[in-house]
């Protein structure tokens, strides 16, 4: 018989639903209902699919998820919340977790629901349970190895990066992110690696 694991489940591995990529995709637009499929893959293979749907109906705003979880159908809707920036102009999306009734940006789906993190218990995000040295190697290094999304990350068409004319604070930690990364001499990433120090 088998043994069982006893490494935490990582929010870093689940399938996760952001209210950023909705948006992004165009599903928040007022007044409408958009459906669509949606797929996760890691390194190439697919690790999950789902279909969606959105309604921006005034007074009636939900995502609505059908999907399969171990041969078990699952079909439930999750309301959508709008509420004004705190910088007083425009609103921002919210999922409200049909668990635990919080307002949150990403749902995280762990045992077979899509749920506020604080639904899920003895779970971690992947930074948590580093060791101190792994920790000490990505506060110095981790962007050196991020470059490539950093980039990518930069060169998006959505990307905001000035607000009233000022750098807006996301762009901000992006290029002082980029510029860290510039910065880093791949021999000291060795040395540290072949000798820890």
């Amino acid at each position: 018989m088998p043994r069982y694991s006893n490494l935490p489940t990582l929010f870093d591995n689940a399938l996760q639903i952001h209210i950023s990529k909705l948006k992004e995709w165009g599903y928040l637009y007022p007044n409408q209902w958009k459906t669509s499929t949606l797929n996760w893959s890691r390194n190439g293979e697919k690790t999950g699919s789902i279909s969606i749907g959105v309604s921006t109906l005034e007074g009636n705003e939900y995502l609505h998820l059908k999907y399969n979880f171990r041969d078990e159908p699952r079909e439930y809707k999750i309301l959508l919340v709008r509420k004004p920036t705190n910088l007083g102009i425009g609103e921002m999306w919210f999922f409200c977790c049909p668990s635990t009734g919080k307002l949150c940006r990403k749902l995280y789906s762990i045992d077979g629901y899509f749920l506020h993190r604080e639904a899920f218990k003895g779970c971690f995000y992947e930074k948590q349970i580093q060791s101190k040295y792994a920790r000490f190697l990505d506060s110095n290094f981790g962007a050196y190895f991020k470059a490539e999304s950093l980039y990518s990350e930069a060169r998006k068409k959505h990307l905001k990066k000035t607000y009233a004319g000022k750098p807006t604070k996301k762009y901000q930690k992006l290029s002082k992110e980029i510029q860290k990364a510039e910065s880093i001499d791949f021999r000291d990433i060795e040395r540290h690696l072949v000798f820890g120090k």
